[in-house]
């Protein structure tokens, strides 16, 4: 830490010269880690929104309990959503994102587990699943069992079977995965793990402000919410799909009597009872807050034309790869997640390619791929992307990729 600060304009002056370095988030010229809405009026609710609460802690219940209250309504809105049960208890908290989401219905499935008396239990995940099981296998002594993904790119069924043991705590499916963008067969995978008397846990995180309203849109969409019986915990992001700044996420639970394996409560120090329901103590107000204001203000009708637009983007996204002779869609993506592959040419040159005119692609490795999260923003640039696309396909296709690029998105 220098001795002397730093004058408030040259220090912002500083600070506008190195964000210039990065990408702009409001350009549409990034495909994931952020999800312009392309709606002024819902960014300048956020804004105002943000500034109420940008020095609030959502750590104590007691001390700030309409923080408190907004919380449990924004769990209540999603999980009514994903189609709760009528008068069913049902629990759940915010998180700061889907691994944490992820990392605590791990937790608790680890704790139901152990009380069945398996100390080392076992989680069933397709490969196409969030390295946030991995990350929780790691943190909380699990083991991590991958299943091999079918024709379709989603997970086996009958790989899934026979990868469920006496040591299976829960088995994952994604609706719809990160790298393909499509739907595990999630009705049967609940079945499985229900028969098998273990929980299911559906990673919702992208597909949880898409999926709903592609539904009341026409769309047909596999079962995959708590309309499904074997379906036991739902992680939920807010600030992917939902249009709310980083850190807004949720973990649902079924069974409200499951809270308690998530949370956690001290008391043996000097400063009375400590208690948090998710892994941080201290927790911004501010998502908690923007979340509960955007989803009130948009309400089902305003995400519901939302996703009409978007799914507009997508379908021309995805007419226009069709027509890039020797490119494909892997699998069949429900959403606006969509992944390209090529046998005859070097997408990841292609990649640098288009990085050269300002759009950054993410890159997959299996199959060596291109990976695209399409946000209403980019409804605005959709011409000039394919446009560029279709130019990099014809130049940066006959070259190589150059070295280093070949990283995770």
């Amino acid at each position: 830490m220098r001795e002397a600060g730093i004058d408030r304009d040259a220090l912002l002056e500083q600070l506008s010269s190195r964000q210039a370095s990065d990408p702009e988030v409001h350009g549409a010229r990034l495909f994931g880690l952020v999800y312009p809405s392309g709606r002024g009026d819902v960014e300048e609710l956020i804004e105002a929104v943000n500034r109420r609460y940008l020095f609030g802690n959502a750590l104590n219940p007691f001390r700030f309990p309409e923080l408190a209250a907004l919380e449990r309504e924004v769990v209540d809105s999603v999980a009514s959503l994903l189609n709760r049960a009528p008068g069913e208890r049902q629990s759940g908290c915010m998180t700061s994102g889907g691994t944490e989401s992820i990392l605590l219905s791990m937790l608790l499935h680890r704790e139901r587990a152990r009380r069945r008396g398996i100390e080392r239990p076992e989680i069933v995940a397709p490969r196409s699943a969030h390295p946030a099981y991995a990350k929780a296998a790691h943190y909380f002594d699990l083991d991590l069992v991958q299943v091999p993904l079918d024709e379709h790119w989603r997970a086996d069924i009958d790989a899934v079977r026979l990868a469920i043991t006496d040591r299976t705590a829960v088995v994952v499916a994604s609706a719809f995965s990160y790298p393909y963008g499509v739907m595990d067969p999630v009705e049967e995978m609940a079945g499985l793990a229900a028969d098998a008397g273990v929980a299911c846990h559906v990673d919702a995180c992208i597909g949880a402000f898409v999926l709903p309203f592609l539904e009341r849109l026409g769309h047909e969409v596999p079962p995959y919410d708590f309309r499904v019986p074997g379906v036991t915990t739902i992680s939920a992001d807010v600030h992917k799909y939902g249009y709310v700044p980083k850190g807004a996420s949720l973990v649902l639970h079924r069974d409200d009597d499951w809270f308690e394996l998530q949370g956690f409560l001290y008391d043996q120090w000097g400063a009375g009872l400590y208690g948090s329901a998710a892994i941080a103590g201290a927790r911004p107000a501010s998502p908690v807050a923007c979340s509960w204001a955007v989803i009130n203000y948009l309400g089902i009708d305003g995400y519901t034309e939302i996703v009409r637009g978007l799914m507009e983007v997508v379908s021309k996204v995805r007419a226009a790869v069709g027509a890039i002779q020797g490119v494909d869609l892997v699998g069949d993506p429900i959403g606006p997640v969509l992944a390209l592959q090529a046998e005859s040419m070097d997408l990841y040159a292609v990649a640098d390619a288009m990085e050269d005119r300002g759009w950054f692609l993410n890159r997959l490795t299996t199959p060596r791929g291109l990976h695209l999260m399409l946000s209403p923003g980019h409804a605005a640039v959709a011409d000039q992307l394919l446009s560029d696309l279709a130019e990099a396909v014809r130049t940066g296709g006959q070259t190589v990729a150059r070295e280093g690029t070949a990283r995770y998105s």
